[in-house]
């Protein structure tokens, strides 16, 4: 009877222990809208939302603008200096630019994203080759 207590309290743990272990997106994209225009472009207003860390290196089909509501986002642009943008600042990224958004506090950063990209194209696709500094 006591050999089960300790096979079952680590049965339950592993439970509890690999739901809580198992990773969120740094970075999520709510869609607020969606329209085709301008002619051969598909228009997504978004909510992102940062999680600490970093977003990871990606590009967009199609230019980027953002506008930062809560939090600050250190923007790593292929290239260019790191910036810490804050809220109600923004900041564009022409298509095919190498980035990355990162948040180093503790607390989610929310933005308010428009992204005008290629019809049928993905919103965003992962690149590992951001330069290093």
């Amino acid at each position: 009877m006591f050999k089960l207590i300790p096979v079952a309290t680590a049965l339950i743990a592993s439970v509890v222990v690999l739901p809580a272990g198992a990773q969120q997106p740094v970075i999520t994209r709510t869609p607020l809208q969606t329209v085709d225009f301008p002619a051969g472009y598909t228009t997504v207003s978004a909510l992102i939302q940062i999680r600490t860390g970093c977003a990871g290196s990606h590009t967009h089909p199609g230019v980027e603008s953002t506008y930062v509501m809560e939090g600050e986002v250190v923007l790593k642009i292929d290239g260019e200096p790191d910036r810490t943008v804050k809220p109600g600042e923004s900041f564009q990224i022409a298509p095919g630019v190498v980035h990355d958004a990162c948040n180093t506090s503790t607390t989610p950063a929310k933005a308010l994203g428009v992204f005008v990209v290629e019809k049928g194209k993905a919103l965003a696709t992962p690149n590992p080759f951001l330069k290093a500094r």
